[in-house]
């Protein structure tokens, strides 16, 4: 019986605690309440907002974006060396290393997040293509390679500060080439294979210039550890 009320009293006292966060977490948030569209085309979903904070006070402009989601791929080959890409970022005006990536394909071109998506993790939210399966498209269109051993690492926002858009992030083993490139008009790639130690380098020297790819690689890293 006394096992029975401390359980009961644990209990109590997690759901006392969810409670009072929720109600917590209502108090931080900011209630929109005009969205300007300033450029909405197939590419990107471009805003200017009005929020007012959880004081009442109200605050303009805010901007933010809505872009497709999109697939990240640590991929190895079956040497065990690393697959990556070489291609011209604009925004920073360099030519990077990186791992293979790319966007999930809508149902609709201009069709983008709505504040209703409630699935985050099953692929873009205004419909379309499965995250796993456009990882697989993008890895073999970008270095002809396939895999058939693939792990789902993590989803997870862009840029939560000014993007809607989510991150899915794979780990594709021993990777056998079938394919000669397929890339789209915009895409100028350089295929090139490293090892787990030149990645590392890489990434502790600051040259290897994408944050969600690190990221990536971390959640990979730990991955291949725990299975080795």
């Amino acid at each position: 019986m006394n096992s029975d009320r401390k359980e009961m009293d644990h209990f109590s006292m997690a759901r006392n605690e969810e409670t009072e966060n929720a109600g917590q977490e209502r108090d931080l948030v900011w209630q929109e309440i005009s969205r300007e569209h300033i450029i909405q085309d197939e590419w990107i979903d471009f805003r200017r907002s009005k929020y007012r904070f959880p004081d009442g006070s109200v605050f303009e402009p805010y901007y933010s974006y809505s872009r497709r989601d999109y697939v990240v791929i640590v991929a190895s080959d079956e040497e065990g060396r690393f697959i990556c890409v070489r291609q011209f970022r604009q925004g920073i005006e360099e030519v990077t290393t990186e791992f293979p990536a790319g966007g999930i394909e809508r149902a609709e071109k201009r069709e983008y997040r709505t504040k209703d998506a409630d699935d985050l993790a099953s692929g873009d939210a205004a419909g379309g293509e499965d995250p796993l399966e456009a990882a697989k498209r993008e890895l073999q269109e970008e270095t002809g390679y396939i895999s058939d051993k693939w792990t789902h690492l993590l989803t997870i926002p862009s840029n939560a500060t000014i993007a809607d858009n989510y991150a899915h992030l794979y780990l594709a083993e021993k990777c056998r080439k079938v394919s000669s490139q397929n890339l789209d008009e915009t895409e100028f790639l350089q295929v090139l294979k490293y090892s787990f130690d030149e990645i590392e380098g890489m990434i502790h020297s600051g040259s290897f210039q994408q944050a969600v790819h690190t990221l990536a690689w971390m959640m990979a890293k730990e991955r291949m550890e725990k299975s080795s």
